[in-house]
């Protein structure tokens, strides 16, 4: 029965690229994928296309792609990627052009494009946003992009003509694993069943070292050995639609029964129907085995029609948040932090100056759980942290004004300031028709 192995390369963004290379290099594996795209991150990596057209995709696709296009070439692992991001035919161009300065032959790129449906934002103007009650048309133009998470089709018809990489922008994370899947066994996209159990897999494999033990470590509840050293997940998935998770042998890190489970139930709703623009993949009935050190077999999986719609983020300019945090250690640093806290205040109040929203957390006493601040509690240091939303940028700037003053203006011994302003994208999501979207494939060679 034939079978293929493909590796994660990265489980979002900012991910290690270390593990990846260990995989390119010794997990004798056919694809590696890099999942590296947010809702929030493409947002963002449109403004930076608007600022310049040739930029928007993945900030470290380069730092990424030096390292990767040499094992590429070498051990013959083809690239899946949605680090195109908001610009996939900006990204292909930038490949190619490192392949060709790195002096490497017969590699085809191709990217996906059709995600991008800001240009036609227009026609949804009366959808209301699944996470609030904003209208997209009382958005107006805070609206900075709006990207449908489209699924597999592109990446196998880029496999089918002979990609060694493939780049997309906004495809949905497990689709980036169902491609190969669906172009080297064959599969139809009508099979629910072989296109469930392929999504189920991709999902596991979606976010790197979760998998792995990277977020189930909790010392002394669940130990995950020599984590410094932690291995991304290697899947060997047969025509059948069953796999086994894996890691290099010489990685730290720990696949096991519980590992695979956690990252099964990672950000499921309703595991009978988790919709993707592929398929609703069905989790009800997935069994997962361990067979061996570091070896999990999973196989059950299901899958029902797709709905036809594609979930659709949109991101839109929301303001801005202010920040600013100072530290007081020694005795009485509690009682100084509640003084500092209260002088922000009466000051801000004096100044007629109301955030849309405003919070003063106390690190490492209260930040997380509110009511767990006791007025009495003697601690050696405490550090008060202050933050607040607001339309205005002049407002936000008052704030951390304040916060600094506190050095000669406020309590003794504060010190270790640290402000920030940034302007907010929120994101929020609205559902169109897939027939709303044309998914088109672009190609580049470097012969």
């Amino acid at each position: 029965m034939k079978s293929i192995k493909i590796g994660s390369g990265a489980g979002y963004s900012d991910d290690r690229l270390e593990p990846a290379l260990d995989i390119m290099r010794h997990g004798e594996v056919d694809y590696i994928v890099f999942e590296c795209l947010a809702e929030r991150t493409i947002a963002i990596a449109q403004q930076r296309k608007m600022k310049n057209s040739q930029h928007g995709y993945d900030s470290l696709l380069e730092y990424r792609m030096e390292q990767v296009l040499p094992l590429c070439a070498e051990k013959r692992v083809k690239i899946v990627t949605n680090m195109g991001a908001a610009n996939p035919k900006a990204a292909a161009e930038m490949i190619k052009q490192m392949a060709e300065n790195q002096g490497l032959h017969n590699l085809k790129i191709a990217a996906v494009t059709g995600d991008d449906v800001f240009s036609e934002i227009g026609r949804y103007q009366n959808q209301t946003l699944l996470e609030n009650d904003k209208q997209i048309k009382d958005l107006g133009s805070s609206i900075v992009s709006a990207n449908a998470y489209i699924g597999a089709a592109g990446i196998v018809r880029a496999l089918e003509a002979g990609a060694d990489i493939v780049i997309t922008g906004r495809a949905a994370d497990p689709s980036l694993f169902l491609g190969p899947m669906i172009y080297e066994f064959g599969w139809s996209f009508e099979d629910a069943e072989l296109l469930g159990k392929g999504t189920i897999g991709g999902h596991l494999m979606e976010c790197g070292a979760q998998i792995t033990g990277g977020y189930f470590a909790d010392p002394g509840y669940k130990d995950v050995p020599e984590l410094w050293n932690v291995g991304f997940p290697i899947m060997e998935v047969d025509e059948q639609g069953d796999y086994h998770i894996t890691k290099l042998a010489d990685a730290g890190g720990l696949v096991s029964s519980a590992t695979v489970k956690e990252q099964l139930l990672y950000e499921i709703h309703d595991p009978a129907n988790y919709l993707t623009p592929d398929v609703i993949a069905d989790f009800s009935y997935v069994q997962v085995e361990e067979v061996a050190s570091d070896v999990v077999k999973v196989c059950g999986g299901s899958g029902k029609p797709k709905t036809g719609l594609l979930k659709t983020s949109i991101g839109y300019k929301d303001g801005y948040i202010a920040e600013a945090e100072i530290s007081y250690g020694g005795a009485g640093s509690v009682a100084r932090a509640q003084l500092a806290k209260t002088i922000i205040e009466k000051r801000l109040a004096a100044q007629s100056i109301e955030p849309i929203e405003m919070r003063y957390d106390f690190i490492g006493l209260n930040s997380l759980y509110s009511n767990a601040f006791l007025d009495t509690q003697e601690v050696p240091e405490a550090r008060l942290r202050v933050a607040a939303r607001t339309d205005d940028e002049a407002v936000a700037n008052a704030i951390v004004r304040e916060v600094m003053s506190l050095y000669t203006n406020g309590p003794a011994g504060g010190g270790g300031i640290r402000s920030n302003i940034k302007e907010i994208v929120s994101i929020g999501s609205i559902l169109i028709p897939e027939a709303d979207t044309d998914i088109n494939v672009s190609y580049w060679e470097v012969t």
